[in-house]
């Protein structure tokens, strides 16, 4: 009896020990198996977060090419930021780029991938926030560089109108500084039994008489001066050495030979009357002009025609 309890007692022994055996085999067996999958579930993740960024990153970076190529066209006084803006954007660029080509990318990397992606589309609508601003100050700069443009134009449109203006008025008080003439009388004179005689025959005529009234009511001269030009029918100006005869310089039609200068004194506003004659070897046939110029201006004419 003793034996067969004993027997009964290893027995029991020997099976749990067995199944004991059993139950840590099929734990064993059981957590390889289970292990195989979550170590295949993650990897699928992984692909697909990778993929997913990829996918976002591609994404972002067609639409940044786009802001960049807009960005590069604007004005060169914001050039070096705009410059500094692509230059963080390309790092990151290339960051993000490094870590999705890699096929070991950890969860790290690609978490730290994601982070710059955020970053990247921060910097990317920061870009688009400057560059639009960037667009607004250049339109309004624009415009008023229009406006100036057109008040520069305006004001230049002013000043050649006041130089006008100031020539008209330079050269109208040049004119009021010209002697104004009047009473002119030009005619020959024939010398007979010591009397004078006007005549219009030229083989009669001994001398040229001239004589004209000046006024200046602006100026006073101390020593005034006109210019006798007489000229014969021939064209030609009638001059001798003993007249003081030479050229001058006249303001419409350049320089201009006379016949004779008078020298006086002159009190604004007077009436003054000159007379002076010419003594003449010879007359031609014809029409004789007798022109008075004061300052290279033309300031009286008259005529005598001798047959």
């Amino acid at each position: 009896m003793k034996d067969i309890r004993s027997l009964l007692l290893v027995l029991l022994s020997v099976g749990l020990v067995a199944t004991w055996i059993y139950h840590i085999y099929d734990k064993t067996t059981y957590s390889k198996f289970s292990a195989t999958p979550s170590s295949v579930d993650s990897a699928a993740i992984a692909i697909r977060v990778r993929d997913s960024l990829q996918n976002v990153y591609s994404e972002t970076i067609s639409h940044l090419d786009f802001k960049l190529d807009s960005s590069r066209s604007t004005t060169d006084s914001l050039q070096v930021l705009l410059t500094y803006r692509i230059g963080e954007i390309n790092k990151l660029r290339n960051e993000i780029s490094n870590i999705l080509k890699s096929p070991n990318a950890s969860a790290a990397q690609l978490k730290e991938a994601k982070k710059k992606m955020a970053e990247l589309e921060e910097r990317v609508d920061e870009l688009r926030s400057e560059n639009s601003s960037m667009e607004a100050e250049k339109i309004s700069l624009s415009s008023q560089l229009e406006k100036a443009t057109g008040e520069v134009t305006s004001l230049e449109q002013n000043i050649r109108r006041l130089d006008e203006e100031n020539k008209d008025l330079k050269e109208k008080i040049k004119l009021a500084s010209v002697f104004t003439t009047s009473a002119l009388h030009f005619t020959a004179i024939d010398l007979r039994n010591d009397k004078e005689q006007e005549t219009a025959q030229s083989k009669k005529a001994d001398k040229f008489v001239a004589s004209f009234v000046l006024q200046n009511n602006m100026n006073q001269y101390m020593n005034a001066e006109v210019v006798i030009v007489i000229t014969e029918p021939d064209g030609k100006v009638l001059q001798n050495s003993a007249w003081d005869s030479g050229t001058f310089d006249t303001k419409s039609e350049g320089k201009k030979n006379f016949t004779r200068k008078i020298r006086f004194d002159y009190e604004k506003g007077e009436q003054k009357r000159l007379i002076f004659s010419l003594d003449t070897e010879s007359f031609q046939k014809g029409k004789y002009i007798f022109q008075v110029w004061h300052q290279g201006v033309l300031i009286g004419e008259t005529y005598k025609i001798m047959h």
